[in-house]
């Protein structure tokens, strides 16, 4: 999903969209990653609920005009523009989905994360959508509540087994919480949905760095003609999750 937070943590990535949360969004037998319950007991920001109450709606339905400002705010936010996206996006609240779940990511964006809580934890109660799942479980381990992140990235998953995006970012928060296994499972996935493009290159290079898999790296980058300069910002990657 375009729209979703590509962490890419650009949660990002180049590395969660917001890369990544994600990291360029990696993994290690030989070396395993600390327990995931460091990252909940100290994280980033309490996960204290927002006042922000907001108003959610769950219609599919989009005007033509309201897809013209949609994609107005879609291209300021590729073009890494994310405060101006979320401005231009206020200056009309619409009725549907799309225009809150970018609501929530552009919060998410511009650091605002107890608000693009509330509005996930909001969508996912009236809505409970994939998309709403995905956002929250962003958010969520964003904040360093690793655990209730990757329970909301699993539903996620489950709902949208096609979104390269979200098999991505929930690969990606595996390798965090040290399940390497089961990450490279949903980053070959991601890979595979994208053609060989996108974040999970990296993040997937740096799983096999990161569990000493060495043929299965080599096999990797003559599948995929990786660049040199892809690999060493996958072991950049890998020596940063060594340290998490």
């Amino acid at each position: 999903m375009k729209t979703a937070l590509m962490v890419a943590i650009t949660i990002v990535a180049s590395g969660c969209a917001n890369r990544p949360l994600n990291g360029g969004h990696a993994d290690a037998a030989a070396e395993p990653a600390p327990a995931p319950a460091r990252v909940v007991e100290a994280p980033a920001e309490t996960p204290v609920r927002s006042d922000f109450r907001p108003r959610v709606n769950c219609s599919t339905n989009v005007a033509p005009e309201e897809r013209v400002e949609l994609e107005m705010v879609d291209t300021l936010t590729s073009r890494g523009r994310p405060y101006a996206a979320l401005a231009q996006l206020e200056k009309t609240q619409q009725k549907n989905i799309e225009y809150w779940l970018r609501y929530g990511q552009l919060q998410a964006k511009t650091q605002q994360l107890l608000r693009a809580r509330s509005v996930f934890e909001t969508l996912v109660e009236k809505c409970d959508t994939g998309e709403a799942r995905h956002g929250l479980g962003m958010v969520m381990v964003k904040q360093g509540d690793l655990q209730s992140g990757l329970s909301e990235l699993r539903r996620a998953a489950r709902m949208l087994p096609a979104s390269p995006d979200v098999r991505n970012d929930h690969g990606y928060a595996l390798l965090m919480a040290g399940r390497h296994d089961e990450a490279m499972f949903e980053l070959i996935t991601a890979l595979e949905l994208e053609n060989g493009a996108g974040r999970a290159r990296q993040n997937l290079a740096a799983a096999y760095m990161l569990s000493g898999d060495s043929a299965g790296l080599e096999r990797l980058q003559q599948n995929y003609h990786y660049t040199d300069d892809e690999l060493a910002h996958a072991r950049s990657l890998a020596n940063q999750l060594r340290r998490f």
